[in-house]
């Protein structure tokens, strides 16, 4: 068998589905992984060693009784620390949750654990999903598989650091305002945004309700499309899930980008990105015309104010998510005189400093007097957006934009500015405000080796068009994991 680290979710479902490789064995392998680089890593809060052996060992039980085993058959997965798991702890990376055991499993990892999968941890994130950098985990810091002085990116940093470090070949995450494919970027992974919807959020620790979205972390584009398959659909658990038929994303997937005709948006200029992201990106344009894409100039004028919009309508429903964790009705209790007194303190003394900043602008932006002037326009400045946006796409059938300004950054270098470390999510947030679907991709690497990323965009439910384009452009530039413990090189 190949090295663990190389291998994909396709290969190895294939591998255990046949009787190749016992599920036991892959199962083995991954531990083994998971124990050779998570001391320098840190991207996992918990690994169910014990649970993901005896899952394995059902499994091939079941395949030498002739059943079907699914389509994640004996796949290793890692999630984010807040997807619910009947019977595991959940802490959102929060200290306020220490204890909380959840009482029934999230809608996405019960269709991964039909399916076969293999569940082996809980990863690190920002607590409550609140940052870019995975630098606000009330429990550890987890580090860039690339460079481990650098951020692997937020707010799902763990999960992108066990995909791109080789401890798991799928992991899934959260993303409200680019929690997904920002950390994929930054650790040289595919990360990818479903259409809102089109993923059940039941089982999900809610951030900003409206925004949020599971979706999958991976080593290619054929593995994000076979999570996503397995995750897709209506959900009677969640009444914003879409009752819309799953397709297949697998099926046309090597058709390629040839006669697709993807936007370019004027209003991004090249001093927004850093002189190799620069670079890379204009690689990147070329390459989607020497790929067959027809390339037109669109425009956004409402793209330069969804960052300021996404964190007041991010913020204010953040305020209003987390009232419940309060020490009476969810969280760790101070026990205090008064009860005005234990809501305070246990907040106080449960909740980080971001998650406090966070909650407090959200409160403000909602408070009488100021709820016209913040979140009532801010909402006026989504709808705008949705506006061009749906127009541009009557134009073309993708958007392409950097994912990040920059490559990932230093540990502690944004940690006390945090408007440098909200524009890190810049081009990733009018996708979630717009409830659209998006890809990030590897696209390259800066003069320290360190991952670039492109994003595509596509109309909403369109994930059949976006996922053939990311895997032509990935085909293309042969980006490929290997096992050495440092993680990811451009073969371009």
């Amino acid at each position: 068998m190949a090295e663990f680290a190389t291998l994909t979710a396709v290969e190895i479902a294939k591998l255990v589905d046949s009787g190749a490789v016992a599920a036991a064995e892959i199962t083995e392998r991954c531990l083994a992984r998971i124990d050779e680089c998570e001391a320098r890593i840190g991207a996992f809060l918990a690994i169910d060693a014990e649970g993901a052996r005896g899952r394995a060992a059902v499994l091939d039980r079941r395949r030498l009784a002739g059943e079907r085993l699914g389509r994640l058959a004996g796949v290793p997965i890692a999630i984010k620390d807040n997807l619910s798991v009947a019977g595991q702890p959940l802490t959102c990376g929060s200290r306020i949750l220490e204890g909380y055991v959840a009482p029934f499993t999230a809608t996405a990892i019960e269709r991964c654990l039909s399916e076969g999968a293999v569940l082996v941890g809980r990863t690190n994130l920002d607590e409550f999903a609140m940052g870019s950098s995975c630098e606000n985990s009330a429990f550890q810091l987890t580090r860039n598989p690339w460079d481990h002085e650098r951020v692997p990116g937020g707010s799902s940093g763990g999960s992108a650091a066990s995909v791109a470090v080789g401890a798991v070949p799928l992991a899934l995450g959260s993303d409200t305002g680019g929690s997904v494919r920002q950390p994929a970027a930054f650790c040289g992974i595919v990360g990818l945004k479903p259409t809102y919807g089109r993923v059940s959020r039941s089982g999900l620790v809610a951030f900003a309700s409206s925004l949020d979205q599971i979706g999958p972390l991976a080593r290619n584009v054929e593995d994000a499309a076979l999570a996503l398959e397995v995750i897709a659909g209506p959900d009677p658990r969640d009444a914003t899930a879409s009752t819309r038929a799953v397709p297949s994303y697998l099926k046309n997937l090597e058709e390629g980008i040839r006669g697709m005709r993807v936007g370019l948006v004027r209003e991004i200029s090249d001093g927004q990105l850093d002189p190799a992201s620069r670079n890379v990106w204009r690689r990147s344009i070329r390459r989607l015309e020497s790929l067959g894409a027809e390339l037109h100039e669109i425009s956004i004028p409402n793209l330069e104010g969804a960052i300021a919009a996404y964190y007041v309508v991010a913020n204010s429903e953040a305020s209003t998510n987390l009232a419940r964790f309060d020490g009476i009705r969810y969280g760790r209790r101070e026990r205090e005189s008064t009860l005005a007194q234990t809501y305070s303190r246990s907040r106080s003394r449960g909740f980080g400093i971001e998650v406090k900043r966070r909650i407090m602008l959200g409160t403000f932006a909602l408070s009488s007097g100021y709820y016209e002037a913040y979140y009532r326009r801010a909402q006026g400045v989504v709808a705008g957006l949705r506006r061009q946006l749906e127009a541009a796409f009557e134009e073309v059938d993708l958007i392409a934009t950097p994912t990040t300004p920059g490559g990932a950054f230093r540990i502690g270098e944004r940690i006390e500015d945090p408007l440098a470390m909200y524009l890190s999510d810049i081009f990733t947030t009018p996708a979630n405000l717009v409830g659209l679907p998006a890809i990030a991709l590897p696209a390259g690497s800066d003069d320290n080796g360190l991952p670039l990323s492109v994003q595509l965009m596509a109309r909403q439910f369109d994930e059949v068009r976006l996922l053939r384009a990311a895997r032509g452009f990935e085909r293309d530039l042969a980006w490929r994991v290997v096992p050495a413990f440092e993680g990811v090189i451009d073969a371009d």
